[in-house]
């Protein structure tokens, strides 16, 4: 018997040893072809790219530290589904990839993750101002704690960051927030990438990414809130067990629907859905297999995506919001649809009101697609954008945003959205007049 035992620890030994040597072995190989890359592309070993600074590949804290003055290269390479640590470039740390993910946003908030609401954005070109508006109109209206996750390119990082530290310190006890970086799977990156939008496509990968967030509200830039982000965050509870996301219709007047008439692959319902406000339980995408046209068997969400666009890449317009109703109207009962009031688009009102809940309640989220925020087109809902972004923090919203506002829309009741104008300052009324006697109690 203890001969047996013996032989038993000498091949337990023998495994782990061999363990050692192969990981040992791999490592090596990655280090030889980073430095192989680093010295065809005339970089010195252990360098930055374009400076003289050595990269010190320390650990944790300390080398957090030490880079603070250096080169930050988790910046570009960040740690992800498809990028997972051990693909590191050499002169990365991936310890101080992880470290920094978790130190992206401002440290020591009092936010408790059990309250707030989760925000996500992607921005790339010139949308940092128009971001930054939306990410206000989310702050100023709400009265429970929110944080942001901010997808931008990198060149916008620092202008993000700088602006939202510059906030008022009472302003930003009530969010907190993370910048990432764009973050395609490589074999594929400069497609998706140029899909639709720059960037746009960014939203289909956030489960993939933001591997520990459990749901969140994905909206374009040009989005305005109109009242508190935890309204449309609660209706999340009113999810069934079947659903994975919620959004609202394109249109609601097929007469004038873009899917029903020119579409040329499949879509969700009678007009199709809107992308531009998404609630996503992300721990469900992430988990369901869904029914496709491709293939009998199910496919997660990771493995779904390439090859849907790969099927129907000559066939959409509309990018990733059309792979999304692809992916839904053969997963119908997988979609919670909110009414429109939640997605007010010029659509909406452009040829005279058709949103019949936001006739009845007003409208609480505004949706300015085809960049009505910055031309003449669509001078009602340029007044709401501009009223917000010029609005001071600390200032009497009342008198100085909401009045000078109203004024605003009186002189755009010569178009048929300036004419539905009352909608949009219905419910944003109440919500400022709440905020106001919240401050006011206090």
């Amino acid at each position: 018997m203890r001969c047996y035992l013996q032989a038993f620890l000498l091949c337990l030994v023998f495994t782990l040893f061999s363990m050692l040597y192969v990981f040992s072995q791999l490592a090596d190989t990655l280090e030889d072809r980073d430095s192989r890359r680093l010295k065809e592309q005339g970089i010195p070993r252990g360098s930055s790219h374009g400076t003289g600074q050595l990269l010190r590949k320390v650990p944790g804290l300390e080398g957090l530290r030490v880079r603070e003055g250096g080169v930050d290269r988790c910046i570009s390479q960040s740690v992800s589904y498809w990028n997972p640590y051990w693909r590191l470039p050499a002169d990365v740390c991936g310890v101080n990839c992880f470290l920094e993910s978790s130190l992206r946003g401002r440290s020591g908030s009092a936010v408790k993750s059990d309250w707030r609401s989760h925000l996500a954005v992607v921005a790339c070109g010139p949308r940092l101002e128009e971001t930054l508006t939306m990410l206000k109109s989310a702050v100023l209206l709400s009265k429970k704690p929110l944080h942001f996750y901010i997808f931008a390119e990198d060149d916008l990082h620092d202008s993000f960051r700088n602006a939202l530290d510059s906030w008022p310190t009472i302003v930003q006890t009530k969010f907190d927030f993370e910048i990432y970086p764009i973050t395609f799977p490589s074999e594929n990156a400069k497609e998706w990438k140029k899909l639709f939008k720059p960037c746009a496509s960014q939203r289909l990968f956030l489960p993939l990414i933001l591997t520990e967030v459990d749901s969140l509200i994905y909206v374009d830039t040009d989005i305005l809130f109109l009242q508190p982000v935890e309204d449309i965050w609660a209706l999340l509870s009113k999810f069934n067990s079947s659903h994975l996301a919620a959004m609202a219709p394109e249109h609601e007047e097929p007469r004038i629907g873009w899917y029903n008439r020119f579409a040329r692959h499949p879509y969700y319902g009678k007009t199709g859905i809107n992308s531009g406000v998404m609630l996503m339980n992300m721990t469900r995408l992430r988990e369901h297999f869904f029914k496709n046209d491709m293939t009998a068997v199910a496919l997660k969400w990771e493995e779904i995506l390439m090859p849907l666009l790969q099927k129907y890449k000559l066939n959409i317009t509309w990018g990733d919001q059309d792979l999304l109703n692809i992916l839904f109207n053969q997963n119908p009962e997988g979609l919670y649809v909110f009414p429109c009031q939640w997605n007010y688009r010029p659509d909406h009102c452009i040829y005279g009101s058709n949103c019949q809940q936001a006739e009845q309640e007003g409208v609480f989220i505004l949706h300015g697609n085809r960049g009505v925020y910055h031309d003449d087109k669509q001078p009602a809902f340029r007044a709401v954008y501009e009223a917000i972004q010029k609005y001071q923090f600390g200032e009497n919203m009342e008198t100085t945003l909401l009045e000078p506002l109203e004024a605003s829309l009186k002189s755009t009741r010569n178009t048929y959205c300036g004419r539905a104008s009352h909608l949009f300052t219905k419910k944003l009324k109440q919500s400022i007049m709440s905020v106001q006697q919240d401050v006011t109690e206090r």
